[in-house]
């Protein structure tokens, strides 16, 4: 996909993750996960990729391949406030465009990347874009932790949930065992394009109801009536490393 407008790639990157402490550094294929991730957001048309830490021994293992680091807050309750300490560091201007890769994607295609910035650069009254694919199993459609999503014809998102949406009420008042015909429904995939303005009014605003009970920070974007823009990815996604399981696949996958 060309790309004709100038955006920067941000990988928050923090070393105490819950269920994988210090994946940041795991090693795949002898390099750590953020280089992988680094490299990928490098083949991107950013103009510039900066990996967003709170811990030394992650700034220092980028610094060491090469890589640009901004040491940020150990307080920060999710990336995007990573993000937004980012870009108040670098004095970027309001109508800046940010990528936000997550420090868990390796096999992130660079496409994407370039997909999503240019989708929030085409819609000006946008503050958010962000990128979805199909769902193709009823078991992913009933699981908590793959988000589901429901866009509007305009491309904007209506909601986000962690609950089986839209809910096809008369195909499963009996016992489902496959997705029906035509429900279509899509995955959230977690890749970001902001404009800095809008990052600094979300870290301005408390958490708000709807977030709070899905655990969804995107859900305060729409609290506060600010269009998210969704499309479906223009690649394939694999799924980001949370678990010891995930890694041992991504693992497999270098060989």
């Amino acid at each position: 996909m060309k790309n004709n407008c100038p955006f920067d790639v941000i990988i928050p990157a923090r070393f105490a993750a819950s269920r994988l402490p210090g994946k940041p550094l795991a090693d795949i294929a002898g390099k750590p996960m953020v280089q992988h991730v680094y490299e990928r957001a490098r083949e991107s048309s950013a103009e510039r990729v900066i990996v967003a830490t709170d811990d030394m021994r992650v700034a220092e293992v980028v610094r060491a391949f090469g890589g640009a680091v901004c040491m940020t807050s150990a307080d920060h309750a999710s990336g995007t406030d990573r993000l937004q300490e980012v870009a108040m560091n670098l004095g970027l201007a309001d109508d800046r465009i940010l990528v936000n890769v997550q420090g868990d994607e390796p096999l992130i295609p660079a496409p994407v990347i370039n997909q999503v910035a240019q989708n929030l650069a085409a819609n000006a009254r946008v503050g958010v874009a962000t990128l979805a694919e199909p769902i193709q199993t009823l078991d992913d459609f009933r699981n908590p932790n793959i988000v589901k999503v429901v866009a509007a014809k305009s491309g904007m998102a209506r909601y986000f949930s962690r609950a089986p949406i839209p809910w096809p009420r008369d195909a499963f008042s009996l016992e489902a065992t496959e997705l029906p015909a035509g429900l279509e429904p899509r995955r959230h995939i977690g890749i970001y394009a902001y404009r800095v303005a809008l990052l600094t009014s979300f870290v301005s605003w408390p958490v708000a109801p709807l977030e709070r009970f899905e655990a969804l920070e995107q859900l305060r974007f729409l609290y506060h009536d600010e269009h998210i823009h969704v499309a479906d990815a223009c690649a394939a996604v694999p799924g980001g490393i949370d678990t010891e399981w995930d890694l041992q696949r991504v693992r497999a996958f270098f060989g």
